[in-house]
């Protein structure tokens, strides 16, 4: 196992290590996004709740999900690790330097903007995800026919699991743990929606330059795809998805 120790010491094996884990949170990206879609839905939060529930209790997604956590961590930590490295590797500054002419803004920052981007995921995951895991949250009854949704709202001992279903007298019947709600009240707040607004920018800067860094590691880097590789990169990585989800905290904010 010495060569695999010492392909990971050397710079292109860490540059790898960083290009594989950011696909991964890539990915988890998507579909968060995706999943996250339905707070968009005016179901009075029917579709998101039962979102919720399948996020955390389908055993494929729960294992996934200890990866993730896994994967966070090492990406940012290991991030800091190479701009460290980096840093003394060049313990003196040169006389003349210009950062512009060599890369951009985002790539000399990258180290700034992932520790950003790690506190606002420890502060999401405080807010929501423990929250609905171990906090209180209130439960809502759906009651659903061909014609009409009512909603009900109900207490945090409604019932022993997140969610339970069944039919009675031709009406669907749902009762499950109002996240849609806490989402809904955080977001009143306007620094709070601030704060996801900024946190979505520091991602949109990360991930222009890291989508299109982790590519050129994996040796993908000729004309025929750069272009292709550029537009996801800043297009759907870079703008679309961070303005996506930064519109859920300005719409919650808007239509309060």
């Amino acid at each position: 196992m010495n060569w695999l120790t010492n392909f990971l010491k050397s710079s292109i094996g860490r540059k790898l290590l960083m290009a594989l884990t950011g696909f991964f949170l890539c990915a988890f990206l998507l579909v968060h996004l995706i999943g996250n879609m339905q707070l968009f839905k005016h179901d009075h939060g029917l579709a998101f709740n039962t979102y919720a529930v399948f996020m955390t209790s389908n055993p494929i997604i729960k294992f996934t999900s200890y990866g993730l956590y896994a994967t966070i961590l090492f990406h940012a930590f290991w991030g800091l690790y190479l701009v460290n490295t980096n840093r003394k590797a060049r313990p003196v500054n040169y006389a003349i330097i210009d950062g512009k002419a060599n890369s951009s803004w985002n790539s000399r920052w990258m180290g700034v903007l992932g520790t950003i981007i790690l506190a606002f995921i420890v502060f999401h995951m405080a807010d929501f995800w423990a929250e609905y895991k171990f906090g209180e949250v209130p439960y809502v009854q759906y009651s659903q026919d061909l014609n009409t949704l009512e909603v009900t709202a109900m207490p945090t001992d409604a019932i022993d699991s997140k969610k339970i279903q069944f039919t009675e007298s031709n009406v669907e019947i749902t009762i499950v743990k109002n996240l849609y709600q806490e989402v809904a009240v955080a977001f009143r707040e306007w620094w709070i929606v601030l704060l996801y607004v900024l946190a979505m920018a520091s991602i949109s800067f990360h991930l222009v330059h890291g989508f299109k860094s982790a590519f050129q590691t994996l040796g993908f880097n000729h004309k025929k795809y750069n272009g292709l590789i550029n537009f996801i990169g800043v297009w759907v990585f870079g703008i679309i998805i961070p303005i996506l989800f930064a519109a859920m905290p300005v719409y919650f904010f808007i239509n309060q």
